[in-house]
């Protein structure tokens, strides 16, 4: 019943999040290098951010380090929605917000710097990754079930380390989302405020089981964005490109754009993947040493990326 409330909530938020999209023209206009071709509204991916401020006002006393910092980086990726902002202005927000949640789970030790600094780099670089990956009609809200359901099988069969409540709220959140997004015509896309939102969520919850278990391996609950978004900042870097541009060169934007495959579709591919994947880093965990398992998964989902180059010379 709390979940089924909590939709309803969020559905009503939604609804009258439209109507302010609608009268403040705050949407997405497709150019050349877009994935969608008609006017859609931008921003969808507040709902994010409602799901975390009804769980907050229920658990702010264990909670305020977490709500302040996705608040942060929410508002400053809002605005940035509505009004182009400095790359330097985002990512100093990401970086406070960060330190917010570090110093809520207690990361923050002289004694092992450069394990914070390369913390820092993971972080901001998996929250931008998540950004540069929302792109498609789906993929945002299919990808956070795979990532969040993968989190909450951990919670519940291996190792608990946080509330159940506090995922399924975002997993309640991303079901209302698809509602609007996971169509032929979207309703609305989830905009830098949804994907960045939600990113800074998963980390957070992704560092805490990381801390809880004294294991590096959850970070591949992430692997196929991951290796998506590094082996294409490497290639646009081949080609001399400014990485913070737009552009199509992505392997979900040559499926969707170069071979027309239906976005959705595409989306349920990138989730798939990912849920193959996180089902072998739990069946290996305990098995065999992590970074055997990182030898076993990350080098397929790295030649399976390669299909790519091989998709744009055929289009050519």
């Amino acid at each position: 019943m709390e979940y089924t409330i909590l939709g309803f909530l969020l559905m009503i938020l939604m609804l009258l999040y439209f109507k302010v999209a609608d009268r403040f023209n705050i949407i997405d206009k497709p150019n050349q290098r877009s994935s969608h071709t008609e006017i859609t509204l931008r921003g969808g991916g507040v709902v994010f951010w409602f799901a975390a401020l009804l769980y907050s006002v229920q658990h702010i006393q264990n909670n305020y380090f977490f709500f302040i910092g996705i608040t942060l980086v929410s508002l400053v990726s809002f605005w940035d929605d509505i009004q182009s902002l400095s790359n330097k202005i985002r990512i100093s927000i990401h970086f406070l917000a960060i330190t917010l949640i570090f110093f809520d789970l207690g990361i923050f030790n002289p004694a092992f710097l450069l394990g914070l600094v390369v913390a820092y780099i993971t972080a901001i670089g998996l929250i931008n990754a998540y950004n540069f990956m929302d792109g498609i009609n789906g993929i945002t809200g299919l990808y956070t079930l795979a990532v969040m359901g993968s989190l909450l099988y951990v919670n519940k069969n291996i190792q608990l380390f946080t509330d159940e409540n506090f995922i399924k709220y975002a997993i309640v959140a991303s079901l209302v989302f698809l509602f609007f997004n996971y169509r032929k015509k979207a309703k609305c896309f989830a905009g830098d405020v949804g994907s960045i939102a939600i990113a800074f969520w998963i980390i957070y919850l992704v560092f805490k089981l990381i801390l809880a278990t004294n294991s590096i391996i959850w970070i591949l609950f992430l692997a196929v964005y991951g290796a998506d978004s590094c082996c294409t900042i490497l290639h646009r870097l081949y080609l001399r490109q400014n990485i913070f541009e737009a552009h199509r060169l992505h392997l979900y934007q040559v499926l969707s754009n170069e071979y027309k495959i239906q976005h959705r579709l595409v989306a349920l591919y990138y989730a798939l993947a990912q849920i193959a994947v996180s089902v072998l880093v739990v069946f290996l965990y305990h098995k065999v040493q992590d970074i055997l398992i990182f030898a076993i998964i990350i080098p397929p989902l790295l030649l399976v990326y390669t299909l790519k180059f091989y998709l744009l010379k055929k289009t050519i």
